[in-house]
Order: C-alpha cells, then sequence, then structure tokens
C-alpha cells in the first residue's frame, strides 16, 4: 500500500509556495533571495532601498520577507501544528467500525463522519493530509472496515487504497429490539440509540398495528436471519431490510391460516414472540402454542415469565414474586389476554408452531434449568412438577 507523505516532507513547503500558474517565478524568485542573503547582501538591501535607488531584487527582499514570514507563522500554525500534534483520542481503540462513503461526499464531511464515529481525533488534520497529498477526489465510494483510534493517515489510506467490503451479520430467533440493536453496534454498524430510536414508530405494513403502550412499533416484525450489506446502509436501511424479509417470509398460506384461526396478522406474531421466548427444543414449541391459544379461549392469564423479563433492564434465571407484581400491560400475570406487541422477533418455526398447534390437553407447563418443558392439565399437577424440576 502506497505510504502518505508526512508533514515533514519538503513537497509539503513546495505545494504551499508554489503554484501552477506563478510557481517558476516565485522559485526563482526565492532562489535569487536566498542567494542574495547568503552574500550577506541584506544591509545593503535594505539601504539601497530606503535611499530609493534599489533594484528589483532588493525590494522583493525588504518588502517580501516580511510577507513570508507571515506565511511561515500561518502555515506553522494552521498545518504543522495541527500535523504534528500526538492523538488526543481517549476512546477505546480497535473497535470494529463500518465506514460508509457516499457518492459525492467530500473530504470535510467524511472527516466529521469519521471524528464522530471515534476513527480519528481531528478533522483538521484529516483534511490537511488529504489536501497535501492530493487525495480530495480520489477516495473510493463503498463501504470500509475501520477501527476506532486508528488515526487519520491509516484511516485515508484506506480509504483510498483499501477493498471495499460486504457485510454479514446475524440475528437470531428471538432477539428483541434491544438486543438487535446491540449487536448492530458491537458489529460496528450503526448506533444501538439511533436503531432504538427509529424502531419506536417503524411501521412499514398495514398488519403492524398502532396500539397504546406499545414500547417498539418493529418489536417482532424485524426477522431473524444472515444478512448482506453492499454499499451504503444505516439503521433506516437495515430495518427496512429486516422488515422486508419478514414480509417475504410470511406466506400466502400463512397469511391464509391466520385468518383461517381468526388471528390477525399481529396477533399471530404476538403469540409467536411468547412461543419463541418460552421454546428451547424444537417439539415444545406447538405443545406451548396450543396452550397459550387454549387460555386465550377460555380467558384464563398466560403468565408467560418472558413478559415480565421484558420488562426487566436485564434478564433474570428466576423471576420473584414481587416481578410478577410490575404494573405493566406487558405483564400477563397481571392481564389477561395478549401484551400491547410482540416482544422479540419470532422465526418461522414459531410462527407456524402458532398456526398449527399440538392437539392435547395441557393447560399448564414448567421449564427447568437445562430448557425442558414438563406438561399438567391441572394445577396441581403443576405445582408438583415445579416442586421437582425448579
Amino acid at each position: 500500500m502506497r505510504k502518505l507523505s508526512s508533514e515533514g516532507d519538503d513537497g509539503f513547503f513546495i505545494g504551499m509556495l508554489y503554484t501552477r500558474r506563478g510557481g517558476s517565478v516565485l522559485r526563482k524568485s526565492l532562489q535569487g533571495i536566498w542567494g542574495f542573503l547568503k552574500r550577506n547582501g541584506l544591509r545593503e538591501a535594505f539601504d539601497a532601498v530606503y535611499r530609493g535607488k534599489g533594484t528589483a531584487l532588493q525590494k522583493k527582499i525588504v518588502f517580501g520577507i516580511p510577507a513570508l514570514g507571515i506565511a511561515f507563522f500561518l502555515i506553522v500554525l494552521f498545518v504543522i501544528v495541527p500535523l504534528s500534534a500526538s492523538s488526543s483520542y481517549t476512546g477505546e481503540r480497535g473497535v470494529p467500525i463500518y465506514f460508509t462513503v457516499r457518492p459525492g461526499m467530500s473530504v470535510s464531511e467524511i472527516g466529521k463522519e469519521l471524528y464522530e464515529r471515534g476513527v480519528i481525533d481531528s478533522e483538521t488534520k484529516f483534511w490537511w493530509t488529504a489536501k497535501l497529498n492530493g487525495f480530495e477526489n480520489k477516495v473510493k465510494s463503498g463501504t470500509f472496515a475501520l477501527e476506532t483510534g486508528m488515526g487519520e493517515r491509516d484511516a485515508l489510506e484506506m480509504l483510498v487504497y483499501g477493498n471495499t467490503v460486504t457485510i454479514r451479520f446475524t440475528i437470531p430467533e428471538g432477539f428483541g429490539v434491544r438486543e438487535i440493536a446491540a449487536r448492530l453496534e458491537d458489529e460496528g454498524l450503526v448506533k444501538a440509540e439511533d436503531f432504538i430510536a427509529l424502531a419506536a414508530t417503524y411501521r412499514p405494513y398495514p398488519y403492524v398495528e398502532k396500539h397504546e403502550n406499545v414500547r417498539y412499533a418493529a418489536e417482532g416484525f424485524l426477522f431473524p436471519d444472515t444478512y448482506e450489506i453492499n454499499g451504503e446502509f444505516d439503521a433506516a436501511r437495515i430495518m427496512e431490510m429486516m422488515a422486508e424479509n419478514f414480509d417475504r417470509r410470511l406466506t400466502k398460506e400463512m397469511r391464509a391460516r391466520a385468518k383461517e384461526m381468526d388471528l390477525s396478522i399481529y396477533e399471530l406474531v404476538t403469540l409467536a414472540s411468547l412461543v419463541e421466548k418460552e421454546a428451547y427444543h424444537e417439539e415444545d414449541r406447538p405443545i406451548i402454542a396450543q396452550i397459550f391459544l387454549k387460555r386465550l379461549r377460555v380467558g384464563m392469564p398466560l403468565q408467560a415469565d418472558p413478559t415480565v423479563q421484558y420488562l426487566l433492564d436485564a434478564p433474570k434465571e428466576d423471576l420473584l414474586y414481587r416481578d410478577t407484581e410490575i404494573a405493566s400491560p406487558y405483564n400477563t400475570y397481571q392481564n389477561v389476554g395478549l401484551p400491547p406487541g410482540p416482544i422479540a422477533s419470532p422465526g418461522t418455526a414459531s410462527l407456524n408452531a402458532v398456526l398449527h398447534p399440538a392437539d392435547t390437553n395441557y393447560l399448564y407447563f414448567v421449564a427447568d434449568r437445562n430448557g425442558n418443558n414438563y406438561y399438567a392439565t391441572n394445577y396441581a399437577d403443576h405445582l408438583d412438577l415445579v416442586e421437582r424440576v425448579r
């Protein structure tokens, strides 16, 4: 990889003092002045100009030296000092960052975004490094794999000479909006807070119904899958891509079956999200789905632990009794019926489990510490199971 010129290069001063239009004249003049000064002609020049008899070269010396001094001072102040300053970056270094250069972005715009994302510690240094090496218009468009704290020169070299990348990330089944946002931030893709803020009101399709007390409108409708990104992206583009994937996975047959069961798509996804969070093993999904559907029919609280976990800042291995008393529409211990909306992103298996539930008499279930579920048809047997497996 080609290395960019440093702040001490001779080319730096030539670039600052030499222009295409008048460069040869200026260079010859400076060479003449330097030669004259070496011959100790400075005093004679001042004397001659003072008497009004100075030559053209003597006048250049007398009037040019202050101008050159000011120019040199400005160069030192605004170029050399910023370029030679040590890094002031105080954040964590080496954190992966995917950075997209959009077509038409200026070096100033790129530097501003790189600074905001912690890749460089000086927009000014980045601009001068690009300017002095003639790379203002040589930065490539596309997505690049960078790191926090890598510095202006390394970042610029990557954007000019490095290869663009195809980004791949995976969102597992059962992830909620907050977990998806955290995963995307860990992957260096977007800021978690940006993704969460967008998810609060994102309703891309009519079946993403608007209900009161819903935490995130997009919850449940961002399909868990492995994704690839080429080119420009942001939180909105990633969310759109995940929602479009969900809409494709929701086949005509699945929609027709939901209608046959008198379930809206919103209710289907909400139920499937509970199944996704409760079932550890594949064979448990249709049984748990059947229990929830039966409880809804008879007006019995779902009493799904994941709806309470959804309200907590961090999940607990075992809920306490006081947790089940949290006042919230999501708390299915305190409220009959479905929560206001989904609590996670269900996969195809959980959606199909709701659409094709098992045929059993079970009404209760409890899971042991390994995720194995035990079922009962009455409350007394359920309590015995709880005592044995928990």
